[in-house]
């Protein structure tokens, strides 16, 4: 049902059974795919494409103009799935030129109320941030990872797949898939063992991506541990992913322990394992 309060764009693309709530305003630009439900008081602009079964609370924005000073008004898109929760307040802009020209957003993806999606992000599936996550421009997040509350990302940084981000977590640095990260500038704390159970992953594999981790992170010469891990390390698939993901940037800082969340870390798993 489309309330008779919203202001929709006679050019805007609107499919079956698309639901648009009072005082929504959508833009000449936008596509909106079937059973996709749009809140009152909803603002989406710009070169905007939305798949289907996505709900869109009140008051949250999508589509405005980056906040990217080199930004001159570019014809720049945002691209976004299906089955995604944009809670309250909830803002996400468009690409710039210099990072490609667009802005990503997969599928069944939970965003918390006041979060912030700048430009050219890269938001893959089965995401959660919690309330208040303000991401920078460029920072791509990998399928299954939860980013807690309050926490700010910088710019161009990778949170790679199934890993966790402690509340209120400064990141400046990139996290390796299924870490645990958190401080106030985001130090790599362990595994994330608790997502790891989640996710059916084995007891015998999370204690050789345990050994993987000990051996990689032994010291601050983790590029070069990572090349010197033994062949059993190497052919297990979750250890080869954070390998994957280390190698990839190599001009990207990862996120390392600090050496006291690094003792307490091994007693705790020791403990959770045995």
């Amino acid at each position: 049902m489309i309330h008779p309060t919203a202001i929709i764009d006679d050019k805007a693309k609107i499919a079956n059974n698309v639901d648009v709530g009072a005082f929504s305003v959508i833009g000449p630009n936008v596509e909106i795919d079937e059973n996709t439900k749009i809140h009152s008081h909803v603002n989406i602009t710009g070169y905007t494409k939305i798949g289907k079964k996505n709900e869109i609370f009140p008051f949250a924005s999508i589509g405005t103009p980056p906040q990217d000073l080199k930004y001159k008004g570019e014809k720049n898109s945002i691209v976004i799935g299906d089955n995604n929760k944009f809670r309250e307040y909830t803002n996400v802009n468009p690409g710039t030129e210099q990072g490609g020209g667009i802005t990503k957003i997969g599928n069944s993806n939970l965003f918390m109320v006041y979060c912030h999606v700048a430009h050219d992000c890269i938001i893959q599936n089965n995401i959660v941030l919690a309330n208040n996550v303000q991401v920078g421009g460029h920072v791509t997040i990998e399928n299954n990872a939860i980013v807690g509350g309050s926490c700010a990302i910088h710019q161009f940084s990778r949170i790679g797949e199934n890993a966790m981000i402690g509340g209120m977590t400064g990141v400046l640095s990139d996290v390796i898939p299924y870490g645990l990260s958190l401080g106030n500038r985001n130090s790599l704390s362990g595994l994330n063992l608790i997502g790891l159970r989640r996710a059916g992953v084995s007891n015998n594999d999370i204690k050789i991506m345990q050994k993987a981790y000990e051996t990689i992170f032994e010291n601050s010469e983790f590029r070069k541990n990572v090349d010197n891990l033994n062949s059993e390390l190497k052919e297990n698939n979750y250890v080869q992913k954070i390998i994957n993901f280390i190698n990839a940037d190599k001009k990207r800082p990862i996120s390392i322990p600090a050496t006291i969340k690094w003792l307490v870390y091994f007693l705790v798993t020791e403990i959770y394992l045995n």
